[in-house]
């Protein structure tokens, strides 16, 4: 007669670990008109999220000109400015987003985690 066994441990961790990875990433980009430094962050982001997180993802680019109350509301002193809302734990990151390895560690990704899958 077999037992019905249980899932290890080890396997309930893998599966954990497998659903982070699959979660759906919310940001905001906090950011000043259409100025270099704010179009290179946006296109930076955009970049990267279609890079590392394509389909799993969420970008709200916010104007602080015109929506000065969520900035107000995000306590944003500087732009341009992400925001990670999910998954947790929430991060601010602050500047153009060009380097993507802080990007990735930043936001709980190992960039070599990415090169080993598509190769």
């Amino acid at each position: 007669m077999e037992r019905n066994r249980g899932k290890t441990s080890t396997e309930k961790f893998e599966k954990a670990a497998t659903k982070l990875g699959q979660a759906k990433h919310v940001f905001r980009l906090y950011v000043t008109g259409m100025t270099p430094k704010s179009t290179r962050a946006i296109a930076n982001v955009r970049k990267l999220c279609e890079t590392y997180l394509a389909g799993r993802y969420e970008l709200n680019v916010i104007d602080i000109y015109q929506q000065p109350n969520l900035a107000k509301e995000e306590q944003i002193i500087a732009t341009p400015t992400l925001i990670k809302k999910l998954p947790l734990p929430f991060r601010r990151f602050i500047g153009d987003m060009s380097d993507t390895e802080r990007f990735l560690a930043g936001i709980g990704l190992e960039p070599k985690e990415f090169m080993s899958t598509n190769q």
